[in-house]
């Protein structure tokens, strides 16, 4: 856990000295990306080899949708609740 803080300490120092050179802030940006499509291959590649998980990949599956549907759901409801309460003119 220590690694982790100091690395993200150096890099927020690293950033903080650098972050007026454009050409160096799109660089790390198109890393920034690189490394999440690269992470998200070997999480796909680990998922992909675990029999566990892809023998019981339907019951996952069903799970996901109900969590995602039910996400979703609360989402709106609470995006109307705060529409009405804190956005809506009084029509009065």
């Amino acid at each position: 856990m220590i690694t982790v803080l100091v690395l993200m300490t150096f890099g927020i120092l690293i950033g903080w000295f650098l972050h007026k050179k454009e050409k160096i802030l799109k660089i790390s940006s198109e890393l920034t990306n690189w490394a999440i499509y690269l992470l998200l291959f070997l999480l796909g590649l680990s998922v992909g080899t675990n029999e566990e998980i892809l023998s019981n990949f339907d019951k996952i599956g069903y799970q996901s949708i109900m969590i995602t549907v039910f996400a979703v759901l609360g989402s709106v409801l609470v995006s109307w609740l705060t529409y009405i309460l804190f956005f809506k003119k009084d029509e009065r």
